[in-house]
């Protein structure tokens, strides 16, 4: 799905899970300006609130100080919500199935299953520290 992309909004949060409240904000703007229909909008909002949050517990180990950076692109056909965090990423080949039996009861771990199961496409850049979350319109 890589195609030439406009970026047409970007923001900064700090790694404050209050920023959660700014994400949803965001999305909103970008379904209401993309004309996303209101069935898919939670699960967008899902997908990108799952990277926000593992940007902020993960990679930037919950320290206020660091950054959380958000883009979104678009094309034509689909467009892109990146985040993008100020840790040194993850092995985000080699990730335990949350679906397997002995990591049902587990309280993490299934952040990264959402967003692949919610965005149409996934891509990890920069050694996992930024993520691409593609959307169909």
């Amino acid at each position: 799905m890589k195609e030439d992309f406009t970026v047409v909004k970007e923001l900064t949060l700090s790694s404050d899970y209050q920023s959660l409240i700014e994400v949803e904000s965001l999305v909103n703007s970008v379904c209401d300006e993309f004309g996303i229909q209101t069935d898919v909008f939670g699960n967008i909002l899902i997908a990108v609130s799952e990277a926000v949050n593992n940007a902020i517990q993960h990679g930037n180990k919950d320290n206020q100080e660091a950054k959380v950076f958000l883009q979104v692109g678009t094309a034509p056909n689909h467009f892109y919500i990146q985040v993008k965090d100020e840790g040194a990423g993850f092995s985000f080949e080699d990730l335990p199935d949350p679906t397997a039996p002995e990591n049902l009861l587990k309280d993490s771990g299934r952040g990264v299953f959402l967003m692949r199961n919610l965005a149409d496409e996934v891509e990890f850049l920069h050694s996992g520290n930024t993520v691409n979350l593609y959307f169909n319109k």
